[in-house]
């Protein structure tokens, strides 16, 4: 959708034509997440990919407008040849960007956190839920490496 609202939007030039699409996105991550607890209801054994579905709704809420401000500057700079540069940071504001991140990072984790114990309370059981919860515990990892991470960029900034 984020690809087809941008084209839409600047190759079509279509702006509230590409802007409905681009909206379109956290409607469809919600249907991804109904559907993903449906089948978990009727009976699934919970996969890596159910998991997924939470983890990309927390990032799609947390990182949504962000991330289509990202396309949208470089698909109008390197597609449409207009508008300035995607502008290149380093050094503290590299670091207070980068910390910016982390903090949806961790907007992101408390959203898909919340889904994915709600379907593993749902459930009730936890052989059938058992990906759900590694997948909780691997992304409480990779939050606690990327706040490490974050951190190390006002210790050595980028040059």
């Amino acid at each position: 959708m984020i690809v087809a609202g941008l084209t839409t939007r600047y190759i079509l030039k279509k702006k509230k034509t590409g802007l409905f699409l681009l909206a379109l996105t956290p409607l469809i991550d919600l249907i991804l997440l109904v559907t993903t607890s449906v089948h978990l209801w009727n009976g699934a054994e919970a996969k890596i990919a159910h998991a997924v579905a939470a983890v990309y709704i927390g990032v799609s809420v947390a990182f949504g407008k962000s991330m289509i401000e990202w396309a949208d500057v470089r698909f109008r700079y390197y597609i449409t040849k207009k508008g300035p540069a995607p502008e290149k940071l380093s050094g503290i504001p590299h670091a207070k960007h980068y910390f910016k991140s982390w903090l949806q990072h961790v907007f992101a984790y408390i959203i898909g956190a919340i889904f994915l114990v709600i379907m593993i309370f749902l459930i009730g059981d936890a052989s059938r839920t058992e990906a759900l919860s590694l997948a909780l515990k691997l992304w409480t990892v990779v939050l606690g490496v990327d706040f490490l991470i974050a951190v190390s960029h006002f210790i050595w900034p980028k040059k």
